[in-house]
């Protein structure tokens, strides 16, 4: 059964949408003959709106007009739009160099989201659908989200049980490939999710200097040795970088071909102590 339409929510939809671009500023009275509510019940809804910074009062004309308030709800999901509009064709070029699947992830609810996803052109290929959700450490995404931020909000993650611990590490462990995932700028997951995958992930920074996103090649393991993998860690850094400067970031790093690390021996008879 539909709510009714005269709820407390829809009222304030109601009210929210007399704003516009063409009258920014809206008195109570014209808001009333709007929605259909007395001019009371309109007052004390922009009252709790105000208190929330969700519209602000014209101090000379005591007309109403959207808050910054509004940015704290709208901001998130205009971010994620952005860069995955700004991120698009640099994906696919990324593709096309790698012949790999390449991913872009945002960061929701404590989970790496694809958002975005360029398919590999092989026959053989490892896939992300557009809504996947990760949620271990051993997921390159996750490790690139968990080390760009606060180290104990990320062991907070951790122990509540909202990130779960890949099998195998422990929390000092994890603490520490998240401090190498900062230092040199990317992460990888060589198998260690699953047995025939790995990945290669590096932050996007937006004109804050706040990761918005991660980059993320995703690659059958038969055929990645370990020069390969420094080649695809090469090439998804550059992408990276690219749509981070599209993005607004100031001091975007050049790349440093010379200091790629690959975590552990590349072995693929023994799971690497690595992830993705």
């Amino acid at each position: 059964m539909s709510s009714p339409r005269n709820s407390v929510v829809h009222n304030v939809i109601d009210v929210l949408r007399c704003f516009s671009t063409d009258e920014p500023l809206v008195g109570v009275t014209e808001i009333a003959q709007q929605v259909g509510l007395h001019k009371s019940s309109v007052s004390r809804l922009l009252a709790t709106l105000e208190s929330e910074g969700w519209v602000e009062q014209d101090p000379s004309t005591r007309k109403y007009q959207l808050g910054l308030g509004l940015i704290a709800i709208a901001g998130p999901l205009l971010a994620n739009l952005n860069v995955r509009q700004v991120a698009h064709p640099y994906l696919q070029q990324l593709a096309a160099d790698s012949r790999e699947t390449t991913v872009l992830a945002v960061w929701e609810d404590s989970a790496a989201v694809t958002v975005e996803q360029i398919v590999s052109d092989r026959t053989v290929k490892h896939t992300s659908p557009l809504g996947s959700r990760y949620y271990s450490t051993g997921s390159a995404t996750v490790q690139v989200f968990l080390a760009n931020m606060d180290p104990d909000a990320a062991m907070a993650l951790i122990g509540s049980g909202h990130i779960r611990l890949q099998e195998g590490w422990t929390v000092a462990q994890a603490r520490q490939r998240f401090a190498d995932i900062r230092e040199r700028g990317y992460a990888t997951n060589l198998r260690e999710t699953f047995e025939d995958e790995i990945g290669i992930a590096a932050p996007v920074y937006d004109h804050r200097r706040k990761v918005v996103a991660a980059v993320l090649l995703a690659a059958p393991a038969y055929r990645i040795d370990e020069q390969t993998a420094q080649r695809l860690i090469e090439q998804c850094l550059s992408a990276a970088a690219t749509i981070s400067t599209r993005m607004g970031r100031p001091d975007a790093p050049q790349q440093q071909s010379d200091t790629l690390v690959l975590d552990g021996a590349w072995d693929h008879q023994d799971r690497c102590d690595s992830t993705i």
